[in-house]
């Protein structure tokens, strides 16, 4: 048998390696499942034995005692606090109040983290909204931090709001996605600006903060540039922010205002999109899609300013933090900062359990 190069041993122990990650990532998968399997037979047990008896609180108490000395000899096995039982039992009362959506809902929070699971129940309001965070956490591989920023920043509420011309302007099945990948308002709670911010350092602000910015769009947002001049008639033009959807396979062309819409707005915007569709859309793309972001707007003045404009554009508003006089952003902590501090308490909780 002739030797194996060196080139072939080294793509060898990729693949080995690459395997390897495949089926550890299954089996971390199928202990995450094994697990609430069990958690939803615990706190159907919980309910079961509390309506049954006469049980109070002091019943988590000592069941969480008896539970971790039956589970002493399995000690990297945790998760029976009177805290996780109580959180057990929140989430199974949540889910089974309704057995079709139970059985629609298990096909997803099996899939996710526990804790993430937790927070669900916790901060959603209703459970056409939880099955939305749930589904949106299992398609995105959100974090808990990523998640609980979505909900708290409302997401559910303000997905497909923006006031557009997509059903008039694309085909149905790109008309729907395009209204889905739109919030309204979009919250930029990560940036700090002095009262009387204008366009370009409200621009800057989110290009410095693309991660962040990114996030707030939501999936499929591609940056590629701010201020990207296209060239029209032997005159160059900027465009204030591009984007390319992989979703939508087509760019968008994003305009900043900072104070409230007026309708010769959506006349520069639809100027933009003919020149990128014209400039720099190919074949494989399709139609250019612009968003305008205003601080306010008269959603009728913006429905109306839509009418008769045959590229697609969508309107929505955007929230910033309470503008700050210069003098005290310095005395503020970052937002990487805060975000560290809240990993840190997140990772203290889950090790007290």
């Amino acid at each position: 048998m002739a030797d194996l190069s060196h080139s072939e041993y080294q793509q060898w122990l990729v693949s080995l390696k690459q395997t390897f990650r495949q089926r550890q990532l299954k089996a971390a998968v199928a202990v995450n499942t094994q697990l609430i399997e069990f958690y939803w037979h615990l706190g159907s047990e919980i309910v079961k034995k509390q309506q049954d008896s006469t049980w109070g609180q002091g019943f988590l108490t000592q069941l969480s005692k008896d539970l971790k000395d039956l589970m002493a000899e399995f000690p990297d096995i945790k998760g029976f606090s009177k805290r996780n039982l109580e959180q057990i039992r929140r989430w199974y009362l949540f889910w089974s109040r309704d057995t079709a959506i139970a059985k629609q809902a298990a096909t997803q929070f099996l899939q996710i983290p526990w804790w993430h699971n937790i927070v669900i129940v916790s901060k959603a309001q209703s459970h056409e909204e939880a099955l939305f965070y749930l589904a949106q956490t299992q398609q995105h591989g959100w974090s808990r931090a990523v998640l609980t920023h979505q909900i708290e920043s409302q997401l559910w509420q303000r997905k497909g709001n923006a006031v557009s011309n997509f059903e008039q302007t694309l085909p149905p099945v790109q008309s729907d996605l395009a209204q889905q990948s739109l919030k309204d308002p979009y919250v930029f709670d990560f940036l700090t600006l002095t009262e009387n911010y204008n366009e370009y350092e409200l621009e800057k602000a989110l290009v410095d903060h693309i991660s962040q910015f990114l996030l707030e769009l939501g999936a499929g947002f591609a940056y590629v540039g701010k201020q990207v001049p296209v060239t029209v008639g032997g005159k160059d033009f900027y465009i204030d922010l591009l984007f390319y959807h992989v979703r939508l396979h087509c760019y968008v062309v994003i305009e900043l205002k900072t104070g409230d819409f007026k309708p010769e707005y959506a006349g520069k915007l639809n100027f933009y999109i003919n020149a990128v569709d014209g400039e720099i859309k190919t074949e494989q793309d399709h139609p250019t899609i612009g968003l305008l972001l205003c601080r306010g707007k008269d959603k009728l003045i913006a429905e109306y300013a839509l009418k008769g404009i045959d590229t697609p554009m969508g309107i929505s508003e955007y929230q910033l933090t309470q503008a700050l006089p210069t003098e005290l952003q310095d005395k503020l902590p970052s937002i990487e900062q805060i975000e560290r501090e809240l990993a840190q308490e997140l990772n203290q909780g889950e090790s007290k359990e």
